[in-house]
């Protein structure tokens, strides 16, 4: 016979499984027919399992100190589907636990609540046109972007990835690129369906059709003879980082603007989601999304200087190693990169500390940096040393940064964890830029050491993704604002 303790356990847990197979299929029409991406406390809920759907729930309980349930989120999403609303993002476990545990809350009239919360999307007309995408390269980032857009695949999405361009076309290498696609040894396997037109030279992937094309320069491609018109060219390759480099891409027919994977040199504007989004123009047509570093330090360094004033500082990267660095010991053009990455630790170089102004020019001149690679193939740590410019201590800076992770306009970049057990592994996966390791912070009256970790390809992948929607006009409100 069970003990009481233990049915009252299984209840419970079959409660939260069967109120988050309810949610599923809603969650998934509001994002196919409206556009509308549902999170909890920050984590998308698009194509979630039962299980990622309690966790998010559970996640709450940490913030909050209070358990949110999901009987009481359930209502608040399909009183969400029915409503007239326009393309958002919204985020009902903020909704629920409002509506449940907040102050100042008429907890009698659900429906006036969510008008009230929502009323920048009500009865708003869908704005956004579909945007043509193409993936100029096809690397660790560019297969990465290809798995955030398909994920968004159907009537609703708006970045439409159309085409891939590579170099070769030797035999085998759809076959070659359509693998790499579907197995990851670091992110995993691909949640879909990949197959291989080898009569078009496609990929087909969820609904997607994806055309491969080769070509040795962006100028010499014809993106109008593959239907693709006013596309958005990502270049991934790297290759080209200058205003001259770059705009080989919208000589290409049926290209129009142009999005790099990397720092850009010149007056390109180098764009950290969170921070500088707000300079992109409809006219600019050359952007750089920066580097995976300069995303992870940058919302967190505008965080704290806007709150404690930064004095000056210095940024010290521990970074997985990349492509650029060899297996074993060979030739390489730069100091030590040239010894073996899985061998050893290398000193080197980082313009991050510098990039942080292009973003953020308050902190011009005040910040040094350096890297070193270690021996992981993903996910790296920025260690921050800052002189602030007022004292404070350890419980007030962590208590900000998690209330800037879950409620600033940088919820989307930040995030934070006061787990005492984490480790780099953990971090794979993580859609956001940044995540601050409370339990490393280290304050001695106006002097702070925080430890920041940052998947350097799925979370950058993530912030790039953000650019690109602001360049295409696709951006959505999060609401509760």
């Amino acid at each position: 016979m069970n003990h009481p303790f233990e049915q009252e356990l299984q209840s419970s847990w079959q409660e939260r499984q069967e109120y988050a197979e309810m949610m599923l299929p809603i969650i998934g029409k509001l994002y196919r027919n409206k556009s509308i991406e549902i999170t909890v406390y920050g984590r998308t809920l698009l194509n979630a399992s039962t299980i990622d759907v309690i966790k998010a729930h559970r996640k709450v309980r940490l913030h909050e100190g209070i358990k949110l349930r999901l009987r009481e989120c359930f209502p608040i999403l399909e009183m969400i589907y029915a409503m007239p609303l326009a393309p958002a993002q919204i985020d009902i476990g903020k909704l629920a636990f409002d509506f449940h545990y907040g102050s100042g809350v008429d907890k009698t009239d659900l429906s006036a609540y969510l008008y009230k919360k929502l009323a920048d999307v009500v009865r708003k007309a869908d704005e956004h046109s579909p945007q043509d995408v193409v993936l100029y390269g096809f690397g660790r980032i560019g297969r990465l972007l290809a798995r955030l857009m398909i994920e968004r695949q159907g009537q609703a999405n708006k970045l439409r990835l159309r085409a891939i361009v590579v170099r070769g076309g030797r035999e085998g290498d759809l076959e070659k690129r359509a693998s790499l696609l579907r197995r990851d040894s670091v992110h995993g396997p691909f949640n879909g369906s990949i197959t291989i037109d080898h009569e078009h030279n496609a990929l087909k992937a969820n609904g997607a059709y994806i055309q491969v094309i080769y070509a040795n320069s962006p100028d010499e491609v014809d993106y109008t003879a593959y239907g693709i018109n006013n596309a958005l060219i990502i270049d991934n390759t790297g290759i080209w980082r200058d205003r001259d480099g770059l705009g080989l891409h919208l000589k290409a027919r049926g290209a129009t603007k142009a999005l790099l994977t990397a720092p850009g040199k010149g007056d390109i504007k180098n764009i950290v989601h969170g921070v500088n989004h707000k300079d992109i123009l409809a006219s600019d047509t050359i952007i750089s999304a920066a580097s995976c570093t300069t995303n992870a330090i940058t919302p967190v360094l505008k965080a704290l200087d806007e709150e404690y004033g930064i004095a000056n500082g210095h940024v010290e990267t521990v970074h997985s190693y990349t492509n650029d660095q060899n297996l074993i010991d060979n030739y390489h053009k730069g100091e030590r990169r040239g010894r073996s990455a899985p061998l050893n630790m290398v000193i080197t170089e980082t313009g991050a500390a510098q990039a942080v102004a292009k973003a953020y020019p308050k902190l011009s001149g005040k910040l040094t940096g350096n890297a070193i690679r270690v021996p992981t193939p993903n996910v790296s740590m920025a260690i921050l040393n800052l002189n602030l410019d007022k004292a404070t201590d350890k419980v007030s800076v962590n208590e900000f940064l998690r209330d800037t992770a879950l409620f600033s306009s940088l919820q989307h970049q930040i995030d934070y964890t006061a787990s005492t057990e984490v480790v780099s592994s953990d971090m794979v996966g993580s859609r956001a830029a940044s995540v601050i390791d409370s339990q490393a912070t280290i304050v001695a009256d106006n002097r702070l050491t925080l430890y920041v970790w940052y998947d350097n390809e799925f979370g950058y992948s993530c912030q790039v993704m953000r650019v690109a929607m602001d360049m295409a006009g696709v951006a959505v409100p999060t609401l509760p604002a």
